[in-house]
């Protein structure tokens, strides 16, 4: 049991979507003090720390700005190695592997979660990497904890895809398909026609019309994308967006559109879209390169917030170190994205696309008792650094 007092809050709760403050007081608290029991935010309130008694040991966050853990919402920490020596994520045998699941690539020793607690990041979507076009399962875990399995904290959340130069950089330095974004377009609508006709079949077959298909994993895992249980998540730039919202609307599915880079010519598309589950923007600061990787848009980020698109920012760890999280959010908000806004892009709104709301990106009772304090106000103060990160109510960095 820990009482934490003093500190200026940011509980990243509230209802749905809307346009966020522009100042700082109206967002934050600064008498609330925050009750940890069992792992997890027992109790949110003022004088909690006197009522309790002498007994309960309080830690007095003065001076320091204190947040929900950071949600990394597309990243491949533990699964390329600390400086990408490693592909373990890159299964690039067939344009199509819908069976993989990222989990089983992840090393829950990796030097990168250290460097993600020590910039405040709790939790990470943990993907495939890009080599194929149907590239496998994505998972939610932790940055800390007991065990492989205490650290999972949703598996699968996603059916990863990607679009565009990495699938045709693989398959077609082989000249095998897919070589072009038609192709792209044809194994990703081809794995999901056969999904369907899996799923008809089996759904017969429960009626005694037929003969039920053999097993198929990979196609049980595109079920969950037809069934509306997952999205897909899309590796897509440029104008690789529109071709994802053309086929997530085909197939009435959910979709997740990863870098987005680009998005500003395409407000009117992402922003209409139904089948919209989440932008995810970044990284920024990687080589400028011709074609779809060549527009550096974070500004965007402005326009969709303001018409309600549910936006998130990430580090494509370990392409960005981790605390590139907090430099990406300040170029947001220098470019026009409200501060509020920017946060809860990098808290409950990645938190919401990943489908772990329900456990972590908000100080809320019940939630899981995952914390970092800052000494300043990350995305507003260039210097400011995170302290002390908390997952499931312990402290697991102190600078």
């Amino acid at each position: 049991m820990l009482v934490i007092k003093n500190a200026q809050v940011f509980r990243a709760a509230g209802p749905g979507h809307k346009r966020h403050h522009q100042d700082l007081a109206a967002y934050t608290e600064k008498d609330c003090e925050i009750l940890i029991q069992d792992g997890k935010f027992a109790k949110i309130g003022k004088g909690l720390s006197a009522s309790l008694g002498s007994d309960v040991p309080v830690f007095d966050a003065q001076s320091l700005f204190l947040m929900p853990g950071i949600v990394d919402a597309h990243s491949h920490i533990g699964g390329f190695g600390d400086s990408m020596e490693d592909q373990d994520l890159n299964e690039m045998t067939n344009p199509a592997t819908p069976d993989l699941e990222a989990l089983y690539s992840i090393n829950p020793d990796s030097y990168d979660f250290d460097r993600a607690l020590s910039a405040g990041i709790t939790s990470s979507i943990l993907t495939p990497g890009s080599g194929n076009v149907v590239c496998g399962l994505v998972c939610a875990f932790k940055s800390q904890g007991q065990s492989l399995q205490s650290r999972c904290i949703k598996n699968p959340v996603a059916l990863k895809m990607a679009l565009g130069g990495n699938p045709k950089g693989v398959y077609g330095d082989r000249k095998e398909r897919p070589m072009t974004r038609m192709g792209i377009a044809a194994v990703i609508r081809d794995c999901l026609k056969k999904g369907q006709e899996y799923l008809a079949k089996k759904a017969l077959a429960q009626e005694g019309k037929g003969q039920a298909p053999a097993f198929d994993q990979g196609l049980e895992n595109v079920g969950r994308v037809l069934r509306r249980e997952i999205p897909i998540k899309v590796h897509c730039e440029q104008f690789d967006m529109l071709t994802t919202l053309r086929i997530a609307e085909e197939f009435d599915i959910l979709c997740t559109l990863d870098h987005a880079w680009g998005a500003s010519d395409f407000y009117e598309e992402i922003c209409g879209s139904k089948h919209l589950h989440g932008v995810i923007y970044g990284p920024i600061g990687v080589p400028l390169l011709p074609g779809e990787c060549g527009k550096i848009d974070i500004e965007s980020l402005a326009v969709l917030d303001e018409r309600g698109v549910t936006c998130a920012i990430m580090t494509d760890g370990p392409i960005l170190h981790p605390d590139q999280i907090v430099t990406q959010a300040g170029e947001a908000v220098r470019l026009g994205t409200p501060h509020e806004s920017v946060l809860r892009m990098i808290t409950i709104q990645a938190a919401q696309i990943g489908l772990i709301a329900d456990r972590v990106g908000s100080i809320e009772e019940g939630k899981d008792a995952d914390l970092c304090l800052y000494q300043g106000i990350p995305g507003l103060d260039a210097d400011a650094h995170c302290v002390r990160t908390m997952v499931d109510g312990n402290w697991v960095y102190m600078r």
